[in-house]
This record gives structure tokens, sequence and C-alpha cells, in this order.
């Protein structure tokens, strides 16, 4: 089971590939969203901001004080596979382990990423 601080260290690690991402991936996270990222074997979450096609800010709390625009939802193990590449996420998403909740228009501009 991954721990607080591999997860930290893949969302961080996450933050830099979007940071030097291109096309289409870029575009996709160009938006200004609140952003959290639930653990649920750890009972953790993640929260921070999507901006400029980074992910800034980000801290954990025990329980959101607002829910955020973007929200997704796995198991350590998953966040940590899926940062290192290892997981799909798309077939990761339509099977469930992984949980992606936006507003409609953001998951249109999120597809590219799927």
């Amino acid at each position: 089971m991954a721990t607080v601080e591999e997860c930290r260290a893949a969302l961080t690690q996450l933050a830099e590939n979007l940071a030097r991402a291109n096309g289409d991936v870029r575009s996709a996270t160009a938006l200004d969203r609140s952003l959290s990222c639930r653990i649920t074997d750890l009972d953790t979450t993640f929260v921070g901001r999507l901006a400029d096609g980074r992910i800034k800010d980000v801290i954990v709390v025990e329980e959101p004080a607002e829910k955020a625009q973007i929200r997704l939802t796995m198991t350590g193990d998953d966040l940590v596979a899926l940062v290192a590449g290892h997981l799909n996420f798309a077939k990761a998403w339509g099977s469930g382990r992984v949980r992606l909740e936006a507003g409609f228009r953001d998951l249109l501009r999120l597809r590219s990423l799927l």
C-alpha cells in the first residue's frame, strides 16, 4: 500500500509532467479549477488548484472544506501506478478503479488526457 508521502511524490511528479506538456495535453489542462484527489485506502484527500497547465498549492486535508470542481478518487497504489505510466487512465476509469467527477465542460476539455 502506497504511503501519504509516496502519493504526495506522485502528485508532485504529475504536476511537473503537466508543466512540461505541450499540444492537446497542455490545452486540456489550461483551466483554472479547484482540484481534489481522494486516496481511499489512506482516508486522505489532497486538494490544490489546476491553473495554467499546472497543479499548484497542494495540501493534505482530512475532509475538504468545499467540493472541488475536479475530483479524482482512487487508491494510493493506483495513483502511483498512473503517474509512473504502469496503469492506463482510460482503462482504470472505465473499470471503476479511478473516479473522475467534474462539470460537463471540464470533462470535455479533459477528455484528451484519456
